[in-house]
């Protein structure tokens, strides 16, 4: 399985042939040209982790495209039809097995609601939580993506969160609120904590990868 990192939280998950997007949001370059996409998974409904014109892209060449997304992203991607998904479903759609976590993003502040979100797990492999820090129960990390700047998060609750999972290997997402000269102090503080436990980090950069 290959993981491919766009900017800011989109990922390309590559399998057999196929390939499965995540958060294809308005801080990632124009999603053009991908080919054998067969699931679009959105975490939650903020612009940064899908827009209209990113989903148009991605179904004008894959029209079978399946979106999975929670309740709050069906409500605002209505001109879509989107699957909704919940905490504790299993789904297979080509290549992947999808599992999700959790049901709320983070607080930000107590005056901006608190919207649905989901944490998928592919193939076993590979967890994402969205814009959350839900730990999948009863799961053994392999490889996390894990947020390196939010405005509903400091770093250390993020270096809490790889502390907690032990994942064998971590890559950082949801950076593109950070400048170079941030990007680099959490990507030191990620290593650390990351290694502590005998994994690997990899300060992937957009459109590097990584081969499970």
């Amino acid at each position: 399985m290959k993981i491919t990192k766009h900017e800011h939280a989109c990922l390309q998950v590559e399998s057999a042939g196929n390939t499965l997007v995540i958060d294809p949001g308005s801080m990632t370059t124009a999603l053009v040209g991908l080919k054998n996409v067969v699931a679009v998974v959105i975490t939650h409904q903020h612009a940064d982790h899908w827009t209209p014109e990113q989903l148009h892209r991605i179904l004008e060449d894959n029209s079978a495209a399946v979106i999975f997304g929670p309740p709050g992203v069906a409500a605002e991607a209505s001109g879509f039809d989107v699957t909704v998904v919940k905490d504790g479903d299993v789904i297979d759609v080509g290549p992947f097995t999808l599992r999700f976590f959790g049901e709320k993003h983070a607080v930000i502040h107590s005056s901006i609601p608190v919207v649905d979100n989901v944490g998928v797990l592919v193939n076993g492999q590979l967890y994402y939580a969205g814009d959350s820090f839900t730990i999948p129960e009863g799961v053994a990390v392999d490889t996390v993506a894990v947020p390196a700047g939010a405005p509903w998060m400091k770093i250390g609750e993020a270096m809490d969160y790889l502390l907690a999972l032990k994942p064998h290997r971590s890559f950082p997402t949801h950076e593109m609120v950070l400048s170079v000269a941030g990007k680099g102090l959490s990507n030191q503080r990620l290593k650390e904590v990351t290694e502590v436990n005998g994994g690997e980090y990899f300060p992937l950069e957009p459109n590097e990868s990584l081969d499970l």
